[in-house]
């Protein structure tokens, strides 16, 4: 498409060169150049244009005044503290932070109180910049302090999810090189766990609830951090280190769905970057309430959240954790005007019986990802939301993207008619193993309209909204590079997400690389069957992956579904499924468990899952296979379960 209508525009001017040569009058060329260029099939270009004009200049407005801000704090070396600082100063005492648990409300000048005590702490214990301090606790204005704090004397902090237990917290800890960890009261169990791998290595520190056990602070060698602040400076700090827009601000890290978790950089310009673009696309206010109940180690709630009330002013509510009972209550107790969501939230909120408060909020925009489509314009209705800021983006891509007028179950949009003021792309992959497909001269080849790629993003570093900041392991970050993409000698960030592009440039997410499987010579999406498996069972937790069955082309396809009330009926399931799904989509296996592996941000969690496969013997939950000579799922004995592996059964 982009190729056409870039030769279409020579084609026009050199028919009207040559008409114009052959004696014509001025407006008869200009007539004959629109006919040729109409008869070329510009007219869809035309068509394209008056559908997307209005769009695209709103994402270009959004891209420049983003752009020139971001431009100038670099040439001021500003920092996320110095910019909060004129917020401050700006309106001291409107409240900033809102925690729901206490209904505690901390004004602006108290944050800044509270962020300089911390400030002075670090550097009573010797912290400096490029040192870093973990955070591990649940989400609270105090969580917020601390970073905050930290980084206004260079010290970078290690936000890790509250949710990490042993081998994974060790890991989260070890790979970003703590010197010091503060850890609120309630995970003082998780913290006792891995004492033998911190003991001696860094500084502890606990912070809210209920005391621990003496014995185990004893054990720890953990100190109070709320009896140390309170006697601490609540002055501006000494500047005590040299960093600037483009330098460390902390870690966040992967959500380790596939894997280990890896600590994402984030520099200064990268925590502005995505609250702006956030702040500008979805037209927020200044006096808007945003509500969020995403936890405060992910850049959902943390930047795009608590980011519009350092970067911008807003007053934002926390909530520790989800709930879906509380939910519309909460945003109409603290009158917010936004709320932010993770797709599957918005899911849990429709199998919520009917309640006064969802239809008296004063919620106008709700922000998040991967809403679903046949989720969407449900929500939308039943809670008279008026506009849905979906956005796709990860904590470390150069790729984000967003939906600025409400296309249902679109994820963003890339402009068709200016495709490289914006150079993203969806690339041509290998469907059985995803490798990128490359041309004769070796580079990249894009998808088409209806075509589903891999999205990257060129990456230039010294554009900061182009650059690719990787993570704190080399070897991770090199990995996520790919070479040689638009010409030679270029570089991308891949993302690894599949989506598939339409012919007014909407996209939309199809799957993660290595979730997509092929089983009867046809490419599964576990994402759409999960959206679709997961709406005939009333919003259920639904995983779908593909496991290997020996001697069997592909991998078989297989469900696991949250069954809490033990009410599943497969025959019916079966029955629904093959309306809805076809043949080579439906599940060969089913897993019924009293739950489903999510993360803490409500991602499905398939690594365990995967390794364990459809062996009965490895859990206690009901594994039924699908006899498709007798057309019924039938429960998965460990006799059935060795025919399978012998080839003896039908598939």
């Amino acid at each position: 498409m982009g190729a056409s209508g870039g030769l279409r525009a020579p084609l026009t001017v050199a028919s009207l060169g040559l008409v114009r040569l052959l004696g014509a009058s001025w407006p008869w060329s200009l007539a004959a150049g629109l006919g040729v260029y109409l008869g070329a099939g510009g007219w869809r270009f035309l068509h394209m244009a008056a559908c997307t004009i209005r769009r695209d200049l709103s994402g270009l407005y959004v891209l420049l005044r983003v752009k020139i801000i971001v431009r100038r704090y670099l040439r001021t070396r500003s920092t996320v503290p110095s910019i909060f600082a004129q917020q401050v100063a700006l309106h001291p005492d409107k409240p900033a932070l809102v925690e729901e648990a206490t209904g505690e409300v901390w004004s602006f000048s108290e944050l800044d109180r509270r962020s300089n005590a911390v400030a002075h702490w670090a550097l009573a214990h010797g912290w400096g910049s490029g040192d870093v301090v973990a955070i591990f606790m649940e989400g609270r204005p105090l969580m917020v302090a601390l970073w905050l704090g930290l980084a206004k004397v260079g010290v970078e902090a290690a936000l890790i999810n509250f949710n990490l237990r042993q081998d994974s917290l060790i890991h989260c800890i070890e790979v970003s090189h703590a010197q010091g960890m503060v850890f609120g009261a309630e995970l003082v169990g998780a913290v006792l766990e891995v004492r033998g791998s911190l003991l001696g290595r860094m500084q502890l520190f606990w912070t809210g609830g209920e005391a621990p056990a003496e014995e185990d602070l004893s054990s720890l060698s953990a100190h109070q951090l709320d009896l140390l602040l309170p006697s601490l400076p609540q002055t501006p700090p000494p500047i005590s280190h040299n960093k600037g827009f483009d330098d460390r601000l902390f870690y966040i890290y992967t959500s380790g769905t596939t894997g280990l978790p890896k600590p994402a950089i984030v520099v200064h310009s990268r925590f502005y970057r995505i609250a702006a673009f956030g702040y500008y696309s979805f037209r927020l206010r200044s006096d808007d309430i945003i509500y969020t109940c995403l936890p405060l180690y992910h850049s959902a709630g943390n930047i795009m959240g608590v980011g519009q009330c350092l970067i911008h002013g807003l007053t934002v509510v926390i909530r520790r954790k989800f709930s879906a009972s509380r939910f519309w209550d909460d945003c109409v107790r603290y009158n917010c005007t936004v709320a932010q969501y993770i797709g599957e939230i918005c899911r849990y909120l429709l199998t919520q019986p009917v309640r006064p408060s969802e239809s008296c909020h004063r919620v106008r925009v709700a922000i998040g990802n991967g809403l679903r489509p046949n989720v969407w314009e449900a929500f939308a209705k039943r809670f008279n939301i008026k506009h849905i800021g979906e956005f796709y983006g990860a904590t470390e891509c150069n790729c984000s993207i967003a939906n600025l007028d409400g296309k249902v179950g679109a994820c963003g949009f890339n402009s068709v008619i200016l495709p490289n003021v914006y150079p993203i792309r969806l690339l041509k992959v290998k469907e059985e193993n995803m490798e990128l497909i490359r041309d004769s001269r070796g580079l990249c080849v894009p998808c088409g309209p209806g075509e589903p790629g891999i999205l990257v993003g060129r990456i230039n570093q010294q554009d900061p909204l182009r650059r690719f900041d990787g993570y704190a392991n080399q070897e991770a970050t090199n990995k996520k590079i790919i070479h040689n993409v638009f010409t030679k000698g270029d570089s991308a960030y891949l993302s690894g997400d599949v989506m598939v592009m339409d012919e007014l440039g909407y996209m939309y997410f199809r799957d993660r690389s290595g979730d997509t499987y092929r089983w009867r010579g046809e490419n599964v999406s576990t994402t759409e069957v999960e959206g679709i498996l997961s709406s005939l069972l009333n919003q259920t937790d639904v995983a779908v992956y593909g496991v290997t069955i020996p001697g069997v082309e592909g991998k078989a396809g297989m469900a696991a579904i949250a069954d809490t009330a033990r009410s599943f009926d497969r025959d019916t399931f079966l029955q629904v499924a093959m309306k809805h799904l076809p043949s080579y989509a439906r599940p060969v296996f089913l897993r019924l468990s009293p739950k489903v592996d999510t993360t803490g941000t409500f991602k499905i969690q398939k690594t365990r899952l995967q390794k364990e496969g459809y062996n009965p013997q490895h859990s206690a939950d009901r594994f039924y296979f699908l006899n498709s000579r007798m057309g019924r799922y039938e429960a998965l004995t460990e006799e059935l379960y060795n025919d399978i592996l012998e080839g003896r059964v039908s598939l």
